[in-house]
């Protein structure tokens, strides 16, 4: 609002409006955020770096991602086998791309070694 020229005290008005009107709400955004983001494939390390760049606090996105403990291996399961199929790696290096892959979609590493490991 302050790169369209309005005034400071007209932008904190608005803002304290909507909070107040439960328009804004930090704990609704990330509870949506992290649930649409899990969806497509993209794990707790990740959501929770893109909500930092955002500017939520950890204090709204921790309870959010916690809650989803229980869910994150069956979420990497889905996001390896959207990509790969359910077949295991077939080499090592077939591993390491598959590792690389879920590393950067923001799984952390114990799940992703659970994973690949569980055909051994």
């Amino acid at each position: 609002m302050a790169a369209r020229g309005y005034q400071t005290d007209v932008i904190a008005a608005a803002l304290d409006r909507l909070i107040a009107q439960g328009a804004l709400d930090e704990a609704r955004l990330a509870e949506v955020y992290v649930s649409e983001r899990a969806r497509k494939g993209f794990g707790p390390l990740r959501i929770r770096a893109e909500l930092r760049d955002k500017g939520l606090s950890d204090a709204a996105i921790d309870p959010q991602l916690h809650a989803m403990n229980d869910a994150w291996p069956a979420l990497l399961t889905q996001a390896h086998d959207r990509r790969f199929g359910p077949a295991p790696p077939t080499d090592h290096a077939d591993q390491g791309r598959r590792g690389r892959f879920l590393e950067s979609r923001g799984f952390p590493a114990e799940l992703i070694h659970r994973l690949l490991r569980r055909h051994d």
